[in-house]
């Protein structure tokens, strides 16, 4: 008797129904509120409150909180990325660029809690944000490069150089928090660092 044929069965992935779309960017949404508000310690059940949703609804798209918290970083990174994208489409490169410089600023805060939060709960940040980190920086790169070309920023300054300036920016508004004018004096100052003419720092 022949050995009977193997049958080989084709995984298909159901697309999601649009209710469950609509809750799981509620549940996102509330997410990411919830942990800029109260940290990684608030828990799942308040975070489906605030959602409007049943707890279960919350475990089916998220299993755990370190997945909700990877979920809403990612998207925190992925909206940064597709603002940088259609900054790039302006007529005014000078504009579009510190204008998304700006932006960082302001979410770069509630981002920066975030990125504490899934660190204490263990999530390796940096391995989870490095496909979509990647596109962000590559976006910032377009825009720099053509307010560069414009000639509004000066030519020796990189995306890296951008992303530290953001970075130190969030930390001292973090630490001087009682000062609503700081943000605006400090961006101020980097805006003025950065135009074209300004002498570059001597290398010794």
């Amino acid at each position: 008797m022949a050995p009977a044929k193997r049958t080989e069965k084709t995984e298909v992935t159901r697309p999601m129904r649009a209710d469950a779309r609509r809750n799981r960017a509620r549940v996102l949404s509330a997410a990411q509120a919830a942990f800029t508000e109260e940290g990684k310690l608030i828990p799942l059940d308040e975070i489906a409150r605030r959602a409007g949703v049943g707890i279960g609804t919350v475990y089916r798209h998220f299993p755990t909180k370190e997945a909700l918290f990877e979920a809403v970083f990612l998207s925190r990174v992925q909206k940064l990325t597709d603002e940088a994208r259609e900054l790039a489409a302006s007529n005014d490169p000078d504009q579009a660029f510190f204008a998304l410089l700006t932006h960082m600023v302001e979410e770069g805060r509630a981002k920066r809690d975030l990125v504490d939060a899934m660190a204490g709960a263990g999530i390796d940040v940096t391995a989870t944000a490095s496909p979509v980190s990647h596109a962000l920086r590559t976006a910032i790169g377009e825009l720099l490069t053509r307010a560069q070309e414009a000639g509004a920023v000066r030519r020796d300054v990189g995306v890296a150089d951008v992303m530290a300036l953001v970075t130190g920016t969030v930390i001292a508004i973090q630490r001087q928090g009682d000062d609503p004018e700081l943000p605006t004096r400090i961006l101020g100052v980097i805006r003025d660092g950065l135009r074209a003419g300004t002498p570059t720092a001597r290398r010794t």
